[in-house]
């Protein structure tokens, strides 16, 4: 946001937004290290950006750059090195399990089964932490996703995507994907995290952060970026020069 549009905003406005946000991350950072007294491993710099209701967040990169280490510290899963973030005014990682159960739905890449179980018995594992009735969501969860459109063909990635944003619309929820498909960032979510070797490059819609230059840097292939009429960013990758 630059300065002149923060000055133009009244202040009715501006507490009217920040009552929509219900993530922030700020200035979250976390290193992995195989032994305390050496180098880190891998670092995930200091991030921040806040998700509003009803939002769809795309934390977007190349592997091994940050993407799933910031899904986890944003799920409670890991506590950061420095910065805290916080869900509706609460610091996350202080929150006990079941609160954090109760408040935000992690969906992981892959799950081990321990045992033999229907589809429909192992989604509804994710209300156990509400007691033993079933309760239905709520404007307090938050969905969580770690690259769920994998080993989904696009019919199948598109439905899913049509369904998280019908669901973020009529039920404010926040919804945090981590993805490195640029396209379906690109159309559906409403801000885009750009990471890059734990880095946080850039934060924004994806037209601000769909730039030829910024992305063939990041994910170190020729690309073409062009504009729609809906003004939503379509990428292309270009044979190699």
């Amino acid at each position: 946001m630059s300065s002149g549009s923060a000055l133009a905003r009244n202040p009715a406005e501006s507490a009217r937004l920040a009552s929509e946000v219900r993530l922030s991350v700020e200035q979250v950072s976390y290193a992995y290290s195989a032994n305390p007294a050496q180098a880190p491993l891998f670092t995930v710099e200091a991030t921040s950006f806040q998700a509003r209701r009803g939002e769809i967040v795309a934390i977007l990169g190349p592997n091994a750059s940050g993407k799933s280490t910031l899904l986890k510290l944003i799920s409670g899963a890991l506590a950061p090195l420095s910065g805290r973030i916080l869900l509706n005014g609460f610091v996350i990682h202080t929150l006990t399990p079941r609160t954090r159960a109760q408040r935000i739905a992690v969906v992981q890449q892959e799950s081990t089964l321990l045992f033999p179980a229907r589809a429909w018995e192992f989604v509804l594992q994710g209300r156990h932490a509400h007691g033993h009735s079933l309760r239905f969501e709520s404007e307090e969860d938050v969905l969580i996703l770690d690259e769920p459109t994998l080993h989904l063909d696009i019919a199948a990635q598109i439905g899913l995507l049509d369904a998280l944003r019908r669901l973020a619309a009529e039920n404010r929820y926040t919804v945090v994907v981590v993805t490195h498909e640029l396209n379906l960032a690109a159309e559906y979510a409403d801000q885009v995290v750009l990471m890059q070797r734990g880095r946080c490059l850039r934060v924004g819609p994806p037209a601000n952060i769909y730039q030829r230059e910024l992305l063939e840097q990041v994910f170190q292939t020729p690309l073409s970026v062009e504009f729609g009429s809906s003004g939503r960013p379509r990428v292309t990758v270009l044979p190699g020069t």
